[in-house]
């Protein structure tokens, strides 16, 4: 009997191009939207018109602005953070419990709320800040990639992604199987140079950030295309680490 290679599981993930993203935060608000009456909610906010508003939030954007370099023009630089569904997510290793943990059949990291203790050692393992500690429900959380609606065989199938892809208004934002290197996004990650976050790292996040083309310069000329050194990306995990 010939021995079968097993099967290839699913890594779905969001593939979010820099270039096009405006920093608007559509995203962040259309996944509190979706979330907070989903299988993680609620997203309780406190203070919510106080001096020093709090709140979770599965999607944070933030704004930097890239100093000029002789192969780059000033920019700014609008970054998109939430979980990027490592391979190897150190939530997981961390977790006394077992609240955190990745589904085998799509690789989506999830956390149970009802084994979740609130003791935040996932939140201090994970490198990229994808944890949300709610004061109020006294748990963790954080991206479902929308689980409870890509899978929703209620909606129109146009509509069964992320709540973040949908509302992106540059379509900045791109779901689907990284696993399978013939999906949508896997070639759209190939032809664009998508990378990782951090991948020295050692988790393999699944997430990638397709980087920002060349800009014109003053002169209208077109810059110099950034190497990996100098490019706005490398920049943007330099001030990530510190």
């Amino acid at each position: 009997m010939t021995d079968l290679p097993p099967p290839t599981m699913k890594k779905l993930g969001l593939v979010i191009d820099l270039d096009t993203c405006v920093g608007c935060h559509a995203c962040a608000t259309s996944c509190k939207e979706w979330n907070a009456g989903g299988i993680a909610g609620p997203l309780t906010d406190e203070r919510p018109y106080g001096k020093d508003p709090e709140g979770v939030w599965f999607n944070r954007v933030h704004s930097y602005e890239v100093e000029r370099t002789p192969e780059q023009p000033a920019m700014t630089l609008h970054f998109p953070r939430s979980c990027l569904h490592c391979e190897t997510p150190a939530c997981v290793t961390v977790c006394p419990t077992g609240a955190s943990y990745k589904r085998a059949e799509d690789g989506i990291v999830l956390v149970d709320e009802d084994k979740c203790i609130g003791c935040k050692l996932c939140s201090w393992a994970c490198p990229y800040g994808a944890r949300e500690y709610s004061e109020v429900e006294g748990v963790m959380k954080k991206c479902t990639l929308c689980v409870d609606r890509i899978y929703n065989t209620h909606l129109d199938e146009s509509e069964r992604v992320p709540a973040c892809v949908q509302a992106c208004p540059t379509r900045a934002r791109h779901f689907g199987d990284l696993g399978d290197p013939e999906s949508d996004v896997s070639k759209l990650v190939a032809a664009r140079g998508g990378v990782a976050l951090m991948p020295e790292l050692g988790y393999a996040p699944v997430n990638r950030y397709l980087p920002p083309r060349p800009r014109r310069d003053g002169d209208g000329a077109e810059a110099e295309a950034p190497t990996r050194a100098t490019s706005p990306l490398h920049w943007l995990t330099r001030v990530l680490r510190r």
